[in-house]
Parts: C-alpha cells; sequence; structure tokens
C-alpha cells in the first residue's frame, strides 16, 4: 500500500479517502485533528486499557479491543482477563503521540478508554454519570439534568467536571481519591443519579429499561467498574463528526454539540487542557452517599430479572 507520508515514523495511508459516509471529512482530517491534539488526547488516554471504534470503507463501525496482531512492537499493550467473555483481551495503551497516529491511521475515529488504570484494576479513578436525554433534538433536556447532576455533588460536598459526549447526552466526571474501593464507587454513582433524580422526576429518571423512561433523561450510573467512556476530545462516528469537548459549568447553557467537531474543536481549544483545567481533584466519597448506593439495586441486574419477569406475564 503506498504512503502518503510519515510522521513520528509512522506510514499513513489513503489519506484523501472520505472518512465516512456523512463524515464531511477525510481521513486526513481525522490525522491532523489528532496530531494536532495529540498532548491533550493522549493525556486522556495514558495508562488506561483502550479500546477504539474503527471505520473501513463499505463496513459498519466496529469495536477493536484486542490489539491487533500486525500492530507495531512499539504499541504497549496490557492484558486483561475479561469475565464476561471469559478470555483475556490485550489492550493497547495509548500513551504517545506515535501511537495515536498509529490507531488514526487505523481509521480508529473514537476512544474509549476504562475508567481504571493498568495494574490497578481494583481502583477507577472517577465516577461518571451519562446523561442520555430521549430521542430528537433534545440535548437541552441534558443540560438541565447534568445541573440537578452538579446540584447533588454540591449537597454532598463533592464537584465534578462535565462535557458534551459528542452525541446527544452529557458526561459528568468526579475524581475520587484512589483508596475508594470499586463497589463503593459504583454505590455512591447510583446513589448520585438517583438524588440528582429526586430533584426533578419530571426531567429525569433511573429507570434503566427504555420503556420505562417515559421521555425523561436517562441518569446512566453503570459506567463503573470496567467500564468505559468516550474521552474528551475524541471524535465520534456521526454526521459531521461531532467530538466530546470539556465545557465549563458556566457556559453549558449556551452550547450546543454541533459546535465542537473535528474541524472546530481545535480552534476552540488553543494553547490549552480545558478538560485538565477543569478536572477538580480527586475527592473523598461521603460515607452516607456510599452507604445510600449499597441500597440501590444494580441497575443492570434489576433490569434483566425485570425483563423476565415480564417475559414470564407476557407468556401467562
Amino acid at each position: 500500500m503506498a504512503t502518503d507520508e510519515v510522521r513520528d515514523d509512522v506510514p499513513l495511508t489513503n489519506l484523501d479517502q472520505p472518512l465516512f459516509d456523512g463524515a464531511g471529512a477525510t481521513k486526513r482530517d481525522l490525522v491532523d485533528y489528532l496530531d494536532v491534539m495529540s498532548d491533550r488526547v493522549v493525556a486522556a488516554l495514558r495508562d488506561r486499557p483502550l479500546s477504539v471504534v474503527r471505520v473501513r470503507a463499505g463496513q459498519e463501525p466496529f469495536m477493536q479491543k484486542n490489539v491487533p496482531k500486525y500492530a507495531p512492537s512499539w504499541v504497549r499493550t496490557v492484558t486483561v482477563w475479561a469475565e464476561t467473555s471469559k478470555r483475556e483481551v490485550s489492550y493497547a495503551l495509548c500513551d504517545d503521540r506515535r501511537t495515536l497516529l498509529w490507531f488514526a491511521n487505523q481509521r480508529a475515529v473514537e476512544y474509549h478508554p476504562g475508567l481504571v488504570l493498568a495494574g490497578r484494576w481494583d481502583r477507577q479513578t472517577h465516577l461518571v454519570l451519562d446523561l442520555d436525554p430521549p430521542e430528537g433534538d433534545a440535548f437541552g433536556l441534558a443540560v438541565r439534568a447534568a445541573h440537578l447532576v452538579r446540584q447533588a455533588l454540591a449537597d454532598a460536598g463533592l464537584a465534578g467536571a462535565v462535557k458534551t459526549s459528542g452525541a446527544k447526552g452529557v458526561h459528568v466526571f468526579v475524581p475520587i481519591a484512589p483508596e475508594t474501593d470499586m463497589a463503593d464507587a459504583a454505590a455512591a454513582t447510583r446513589a448520585l443519579a438517583a438524588r440528582a433524580e429526586r430533584l426533578d422526576p419530571a426531567l429525569a429518571t433511573t429507570a434503566f429499561i427504555k420503556e420505562d423512561r417515559g421521555g425523561k433523561v436517562f441518569l446512566d450510573s453503570t459506567r463503573a467498574g470496567g467500564a468505559t467512556v468516550v474521552a474528551a476530545y475524541s471524535p465520534r462516528i456521526r454526521p459531521g463528526v461531532p467530538v466530546s469537548f470539556p465545557i465549563a459549568w458556566g457556559d453549558l447553557d449556551r452550547v450546543s454539540p454541533a459546535d465542537f467537531t473535528l474541524h472546530t474543536a481545535a480552534r476552540l481549544v488553543g494553547d490549552g487542557d480545558p478538560w485538565a483545567d477543569l478536572m477538580p481533584e480527586p475527592q473523598a466519597l461521603p460515607a452516607d452517599l456510599i452507604e445510600e448506593g449499597h441500597t440501590i439495586p444494580i441497575a443492570r441486574v434489576q433490569a434483566m430479572h425485570e425483563g423476565k419477569r415480564r417475559a414470564r406475564a407476557r407468556r401467562g
């Protein structure tokens, strides 16, 4: 395959091909964006097991967890036992510009790091609430729900940072003390979602089953433990290639996901790293928040049992 150019010893190919249908961008645009943003993107990915979403011409996008056998030897990896699939997965660690450029040349558009650091599988670094509005142009609802989460955090003596998801929702990240037990972190996430829901149950819901949400914003508290969340500054495989972008709380009511794209995000960031600048210091979680969370059933498990119950009722 002919090489168009080489950056940091990484051969880059087919740079002028369309990135995907509806992107309004080429592969070169992706490479250029990730290159100019590499310091900030790598800071969000460093030392975290990485899954990427790739897109090839004529194929549906696919998530890649295992590093392919043809990956260069200098791509660092970490092997993790995946309980769900009962196998070992060799994840990449995207710790430098060269690895990021290699992924870009592989047409990896989306970057989904884990919440844990390599070698610390029993400790996640942040609580995450994924605020998913109902279908349609409902970003404003997600913003209103984000303010509920911020209030719930403040009531608990905590603070977080917020970013667009790059789709239609919002992500709230809360950095936590490194000694926090994984089960306690998951419990605290559930409690925060429940407390935000109680602030305005007409707007927000913790109902995991979609048909039970009633057009409300879903406060998804399941991003815990071994979960991944799309990284700050990561492009998304959607029309126009929007980017998951950090926002100051005071600006959240004045933005739209379409403001931040592959073509605009680098200019808007300038010389800074707003995700790092807006992120509070790690915080100890209040005992009452953890205790409340341990009384709340795990959403996926509860939904599985409820789905079985409803299936039996329909058969009956």
